[in-house]
């Protein structure tokens, strides 16, 4: 903040605060306090600390109204003061008003100090009240008119139209320039005391953020390391603003094989001095790998046909012919490039059906034609591309940068908004002249001649200010396929869950009501021995489960994943792990989930007690170890594969090693503190009384039994996600981006509707049918949706995916079980608690002997 406003120069050092003029002042100038009496003989002398006014006009008036600093004040005496007082302002709070006062060494001449200005506060706990003055008090002194601006010596700390309310309260900045004296580090200190003292800290942070949140300084809030760059032309750099364009690669994958590899896996152009930027868990998880690459750009330079390296094969090599085989499977397995500039994808925009465009944001390495004359992937976008048995390499790149100017912005330069590519195959015949023009590059199947790849690259730059960096994601996510199947398909399901809600809860509303009702009229015993239904069982439907241990831990564990996902899923949809935010997604997931490890213990110890659980123990060592191990186990074979393969998504050795010390050293703590605090609690008491003897159950029709009713309830939640299923499978496996978070939010809360409800119904058929054995059932009734995921994930496998060899197969059947069992222990979670509840409550108001 450079300067507040037109005329006025910066903020001055604050040492002071002057409070607003109160009648009390005046009676104590007319008839001060006597003065103290004086110490003992012998006493030791200590001069109290005085807050004075020095100033020429009002010297005298000043030596007579000095009053001692409270005990919460500095300890060391204030420094000789002078300086001008603002008047209090209407708009202003009626407290305090803010002064500057300057110390040492002023930047400018202060004006003169008027006997009037001196102000005392109003607050009693500042200044101790004296004796009631006799005299009478005089009328109130209305405030002052608001004073004009002050030319040069005080800057207006009240609100002005022309200056942001926020920027009114930036006075703690020196108004001279180079860095802060001591003296004025000194006066800042003493003045955040007096201000905190008196203020609160509460206000006193209010008032720092408002300062932070200024729009002076031309900032604006940005998540980490998601600021704009600002690029300037050679010659016209100054600072924040660069010309040097640099383009990073990440990982190649393909739709056909579920191994990424790493850039430097091909034998491509490699940048001499390469650079990695630090990756976060995420990005490690997934297995990116971002390193810096040989295209670097000047910015608004245009460049043609540019070299950037010569790779030659000789037959007679082996290392040169196991490359070079490498580099053809990875074209015939359609491995994409994915490249990056300004943390922003380069896409490769291309026509498609009904004349839209779609932006893919990578570009295979080449394209393959089979010996039989098939034309595969991105072959049909040339005619060229027809010899058979013949590879065509993408060894030449169009590159067009697009960028916002910074002429009528706030900030210099410009920054860049799009970057969009086209792949191109040249046969490049003269290396010394390039032309950029000419037949395809050709690498036959049967490598028999030497082969010599120059790869090439032609850079252009366009200027386009309706495009604003703060959406220049958006024509990427504006060109994603099947955009509006997205919203046929969340409004198809919102309509068919809320009418089916209704039905569920008017039919479960209106015959419970009829149910209480009836029962809790019935006096008579011979009433009581025509009982039907749920109340029969009252006796027995708190009996506590088999396997309890078992069903405690999964509870626990589902616990903390239902938090650990609606947490991620809110700042998701905040904005806060967009695409953008490479890595973010995971890594927020992963670390919540140590860090809940809390809940987990305390729901499972607390449901153990509740089942009459002994053996606390094993359940705690059990919530903690059983199903992460399961998952870490899956994960470690997972990885093995991906070791041996050379695949980039391969975890190293320190990042699997940080991940156990995040288990044992975080996670396991925290679950064994959660079950403490659940052990020493009382379990949940029920609402009836569990009677000794068991009752029989009675034979049961075909809907009634278990299994039956379990594998209906999953139907209804996973007919209302598994659209959004298909578009998160195609984002893990197709290597397509994820964006529609807040859709994903919605249908978040739409299965946890349908399950809930789902359980509560079936649960209250079942109970209709005189069977109580509903804690178990209402665990596996909405965690059945997880099965009806695993064969959707099989059909997925077979009709969408062209994934071969046996490695591929049996990574994505791997993470798919992690899926399924993740999934398993959430949905069966809310179905249990929504069953527990409802089945509390209905038997609360029963009227039982």
């Amino acid at each position: 903040m450079e300067r507040i406003s037109e005329g006025i120069p910066p903020p001055l050092p604050i040492s002071a605060i002057t409070l607003p003029r109160t009648p009390y002042l005046d009676v104590l100038a007319r008839d001060p306090p006597p003065p103290p009496p004086p110490p003992p003989h012998g006493a030791p002398r200590r001069a109290p600390g005085r807050l004075e006014l020095a100033g020429s006009q009002a010297r005298e008036h000043a030596r007579s109204l000095t009053y001692p600093i409270p005990r919460h004040a500095p300890s060391h005496p204030a420094p000789p003061l002078r300086g001008h007082t603002f008047h209090p302002s209407p708009s202003l709070p009626p407290l305090y008003t803010y002064t500057h006062l300057h110390t040492h060494a002023p930047c400018a001449p202060a004006p003169p100090l008027s006997p009037g200005s001196l102000q005392q506060p109003r607050d009693p706990s500042f200044l101790p009240p004296p004796a009631p003055p006799k005299l009478p008090l005089p009328p109130p002194i209305s405030p002052p008119r608001r004073p004009p601006p002050i030319s040069r010596a005080v800057p207006a700390l009240w609100p002005s139209p022309s200056v942001p309310p926020a920027r009114d309260y930036l006075a703690l900045r020196s108004c001279c320039s180079g860095a802060p004296t001591p003296s004025t580090l000194a006066t800042h200190g003493s003045f955040l005391r007096l201000v905190s003292s008196e203020l609160g800290m509460g206000r006193l942070l209010l008032l720092l953020l408002l300062a932070g949140a200024a729009p002076g300084g031309s900032r604006a809030f940005y998540l980490p390391g998601l600021a704009p760059v600002s690029f300037c032309e050679v010659g016209k750099e100054i600072s924040n603003c660069k010309h040097l364009i640099e383009l990073f690669v990440n990982r190649l994958d393909s739709v056909e094989s579920v191994l990424p590899y790493e850039y430097d896996a091909f034998d491509f152009c490699k940048d001499s001095e390469e650079k990695r930027p630090s990756e976060n868990l995420g990005q490690v998880l997934f297995g990116e790998r971002i390193a810096s690459s040989p295209y670097k750009f000047t910015f608004n330079h245009e460049e043609k046909c540019v070299k950037v390296c010569v790779k030659s094969y000789d037959p007679k090599n082996e290392s040169e012919k196991k490359k070079l085989a490498f580099l053809k499977k990875g074209i015939q397995l359609n491995y994409q490039h994915h490249w990056i500039i300004d943390n922003m994808p380069v896409t490769w925009c291309y026509d498609v059906e009904d004349g839209q465009k779609y932006c893919n944001p990578g570009f295979p390495i080449g394209c393959f034609v089979t010996p039989s004359g098939r034309v595969k992937d991105a072959c049909n976008i040339n005619s060229e591309f027809n010899k058979k048995n013949t590879f065509y390499l993408f060894n030449h790149i169009d590159i067009t940068i697009t960028y916002h100017s910074a002429k009528d912005e706030n900030w210099p330069g410009a920054r860049l908004v799009t970057a969009r590519l086209e792949p191109k195959s040249y046969k490049h015949t003269d290396e010394d002249h390039l032309t950029c023009e000419g037949p395809p590059m050709e690498i036959p199947g049967e490598f028999t001649q030497k082969q010599k790849l120059i790869y090439t690259y032609s850079v252009k730059f366009e200027e386009n200010n309706s495009i604003k960096w703060a959406s220049r994601w958006d024509y990427i996510l504006e060109s994603m396929p099947h955009t509006n199947i997205q919203w046929f398909s969340i409004m198809n399901s919102l309509v068919i869950v809320l009418f089916l809600s209704g039905m569920v809860a008017m039919i479960l509303l209106r015959t419970l009501h009829k149910d209480i009702a009836r029962y809790n009229q019935i006096d008579s015993a011979e009433d009581a021995q025509e009982e039907f239904g749920w109340k029969l069982v009252h006796g027995d439907v708190f009996r506590p489960p088999k396997k309890g241990m078992l069903l405690s831990v999964f509870l626990g564990q589902g616990t903390q994943i239902f938090i650990m996902t609606f947490i991620t899923l809110f700042l998701a949809c905040l904005g806060f792990l967009s695409p953008a935010n490479r890595g973010a997604l995971m890594t927020c997931a992963v670390v919540l989930w140590v860090l809940l490890g809390t809940p987990a213990g305390y729901v499972s110890a607390k449901m153990y007690k509740t089942f009459r659980g002994e053996r606390w123990k094993t359940n705690v060592l059990l919530t903690a170890l059983l199903c992460p191990g399961i998952v870490f186990a899956d994960f470690f074979i997972m990885n093995l594969i991906l070791w041996v393969k050379g695949s980039s998504a391969a975890i190293p050795f320190g990042t699997l090693v940080a991940i156990l010390a995040m288990w044992f050293g975080i996670s396991v703590p925290l679950t064994f503190l959660g079950a403490y605090f659940g052990f020493k609690e009382k379990p949940i008491e029920h609402p009836v009384r569990t009677n000794q003897i068991p009752r029989q159950i009675p034979a049961q029709s075909f809907f009634t039994k278990p299994l039956p009713g379990i594998i209906m309830g999953g139907i209804l939640p996973f007919g209302c996600i598994f659209i959004q299923l298909f578009f998160i499978l195609n984002s893990i496996w197709s290597h397509q981006m994820y964006y529609m978070f807040g859709f994903l939010f919605l249908v978040f809360i739409i299965l946890l509707i349908t399950c809930s409800e789902a359980t509560v119904l079936l649960c209250y058929f079942h109970l209709c049918a005189e069977d109580y054995h509903w804690w178990w059932r209402a665990f596996l009734t909405s965690s059945f949706t997880s099965i009806y995921l695993l064969i959707y994930a099989v059909h997925y496998f077979f009709s969408k995916l062209q994934i071969t060899g046996a490695a591929s197969t049996i990574l994505y059947f791997g993470y798919t079980m992690i899926m399924v069992l993740i999934f398993f222990l959430f949905t069966g979670t809310i179905g249990f608690f929504a069953c527990f509840w409802f089945v509390s409550k209905i038997y609360s108001v029963l009227k039982v002997d």
